[in-house]
């Protein structure tokens, strides 16, 4: 194999890898991540996702609970899904939907 293509194979990813890793550490500081140093590592140690795991936590910073939609454990349901019965999970302590449950008038629960 050719050097200049070694360079290159070697090279460009690497120059990569150290641009994210410094911008990172950069960035950490300026937007209040502390320490920067431990995210530059988080970033240098694993590779691409480290800076994925970086960008993730980064956007955690800028989360403004009034304008969540889903805030209160609310969620928006289409219309023509509203009467679907909902599944059980575990550790799911709601009532269970009966069948016959609508048919009694005096509004008593079981």
């Amino acid at each position: 194999m050719s050097t200049i293509l070694l360079a290159v194979l070697v090279g460009i990813p690497l120059a990569w890898h150290l641009g994210l890793t410094v911008g990172t550490y950069y960035d950490a500081g300026n937007v209040g991540l502390e320490p920067p140093k431990k995210w530059a590592a988080i970033t240098f140690c694993i590779p691409i996702f480290g800076f994925f795991i970086y960008l993730f936590e980064r956007s955690e910073l800028s989360y403004d609970p009034d304008t969540d939609p889903y805030r209160g454990n609310n969620f928006n349901i289409h219309p023509s899904r509203a009467d679907d019965t909902p599944l059980p999970s575990r550790g799911d302590d709601r009532l269970q939907i009966d069948d016959d449950w609508d048919d009694e008038d005096d509004g008593s629960e079981r």
